[in-house]
């Protein structure tokens, strides 16, 4: 498979990549007593849908307060005026990434590329490309024909035109990225497990090594540190096989 998506700009300095805690929990308690226990070596989390949609604002900027950066991972993906005024209506919150498909296309995504430059410059954006719990089959029944990697690839250069700052995939496609020329977009890389857990729901994995080797830049890790006996050890011993692998 060859998928070019044409010249790039100079790549950007090589940063030692993190580790994005998802806070998928019921509760703030639970998941303040899930950051308690891991410590204070972590930086990132994530708010996704449930969190956000369950406690609002208040939860992000509580934990802006405390000092961690915020993913905050909602999947926009509607009309362009819709998405453009989401981007808006969280402009205001002290959120460093979010999400919006990019199967919505590049009308959508430009719009909201324009709403985040007027209203909300420190955020950055993702692409969603291909869901990590999607394989081909599962692909193509939505009617998506081909290989998952040739749509990943795809899908980021859609991207990559309208000016988003990144997308989200499968550590699996990173390979195939850089091989098409993608150097200048953020990596971000859920599908993470270490050599020994469980995939839980996820279809196309990698462990945290290979995932930093390829060239992600942040990990998105969940179960495997917060489903762990000791999650503070668990949350060390993978961040330390992403600085062995990055530094290799």
């Amino acid at each position: 498979m060859c998928f070019k998506l044409g010249p790039m700009n100079a790549n950007p300095s090589p940063t030692l990549p993190e580790i994005i805690l998802p806070l998928d929990l019921d509760t703030p308690r639970e998941a303040w007593r899930v950051i308690e226990r891991i410590g204070g070596d972590l930086k990132w989390v994530k708010v996704g849908l449930q969190m956000y949609l369950r406690w609002g604002d208040g939860f992000v900027k509580e934990l802006a307060k405390e000092g961690f950066s915020i993913f905050l991972d909602l999947k926009l993906f509607d009309i362009p005026n819709t998405v453009a005024s989401a981007i808006r209506s969280i402009g205001d919150l002290p959120v460093a990434l979010t999400t919006l498909h990019t199967l919505g296309g590049v009308p959508m995504m430009r719009a909201a590329v324009e709403a985040r430059d007027r209203v909300a410059p420190h955020i950055r954006l993702l692409g969603v490309t291909i869901l990590t719990s999607m394989d081909v089959a599962t692909m193509n029944r939505v009617g998506i024909p081909g290989e998952v990697g040739y749509e990943v690839v795809r899908l980021a250069g859609l991207a990559r035109e309208s000016g988003v700052d990144g997308v989200v995939c499968s550590p699996q496609e990173l390979g195939l990225l850089q091989a098409a020329g993608v150097r200048d977009l953020i990596f971000v890389t859920p599908g993470v497990r270490p050599a020994d857990a469980s995939a839980d729901d996820q279809s196309r994995i990698m462990t945290p090594g290979e995932a930093v080797r390829a060239g992600a830049r942040y990990l998105v890790i969940g179960r495997p540190i917060t489903a762990a006996p000791d999650p503070a050890a668990a949350f060390r011993a993978i961040n330390e096989e992403m600085i062995q692998a990055f530094r290799a």
